[in-house]
């Protein structure tokens, strides 16, 4: 009678193990098919570690990252990232504050800054947005990086999608050319982190490649960056930019009321 009790309270417990798990898998399953991205839109980054060809570091704005990605993951997109060279791109944790220190613990994040994607291979036709990251290293490969260049002119041309950028990470876009040879930035309205509010007493300014004001005027675009300290956003069509750190969020939001607006494209 003992051995008949146990094996009827091995079968029960068999029994409500499996129940478990069936639930978990229909609970992934149901999880999985909610988090069906609305679109994707891929975040540019440098991996430049210095300036120019100096020892003075430089890196990745994370806050930039962050902010604008929480808003692209609120409003349900997925998010990708790509670098010129691919690999890990430089975070100063001694810069950040304690809210953006915790997000180093973000594997949702963390895993795509630690192997961000070379240009060769990102398949453009997958992205609603390019969304150009800030930090001083911004300024270093991006610029002149044909893969990007070819990625974010689909983006912009074919797939009707918003090409963006915040701070330095506007230097990203100065060159960029659209397929009838015009500069993108020609005849709109541009904001960015201008030379002049750089610290030209610090070393670093020697080694910047050139002038973000000059350069985007001297390309046709409009520039205005009124006030170094304060949030400031230009919107000129599918074209969003942002002037500082603060804007970033401003950058995100705008970018998704567009898309919100366009009718439905291919989400992959």
């Amino acid at each position: 009678m003992i051995w008949r009790k146990c094996y009827l309270l091995l079968l029960c417990l068999l029994c409500v193990t499996q129940a478990n798990i069936t639930r978990a898998q229909a609970t992934e399953a149901s999880g999985a098919a909610a988090s069906t991205p609305a679109g994707r839109v891929l975040f540019v980054l440098s991996s430049h570690k210095f300036h120019g060809d100096s020892t003075l570091p430089a890196n990745v704005s994370f806050g930039e990252v962050v902010h604008a990605w929480d808003t692209f993951h609120q409003a349900g997109y997925a998010v990708d990232f790509v670098s010129p060279a691919g690999g890990a791109v430089p975070i100063d944790p001694a810069a950040l504050g304690p809210r953006l220190t915790e997000r180093l613990k973000d594997s949702r994040i963390m895993t795509g800054l630690t192997d961000t994607q070379t240009p060769a291979e990102i398949d453009a036709s997958r992205y609603q947005a390019v969304y150009y990251v800030g930090g001083s290293n911004a300024m270093y490969q991006v610029p002149d990086d044909r893969g990007l260049q070819d990625i974010a002119r689909q983006v912009y041309e074919q797939n009707g999608g918003v090409i963006a950028a915040v701070c330095h990470g506007t230097a990203g876009i100065v060159r960029l050319k659209l397929s009838n040879g015009q500069y993108l930035l020609a005849g709109k309205k541009v904001t960015g982190y201008p030379e002049e509010y750089e610290d030209h007493s610090e070393p670093y300014f020697q080694h910047l490649p050139f002038p973000m004001r000059k350069t985007i005027e001297a390309h046709g675009g409009l520039f205005k960056a009124p006030d170094p300290e304060k949030p400031y956003i230009e919107v000129d069509g599918r074209l969003v930019t942002g002037q500082n750190y603060p804007s970033a969020p401003l950058v995100a939001r705008a970018v998704v009321q567009i898309l919100q607006q366009q009718p439905a494209a291919t989400k992959n």
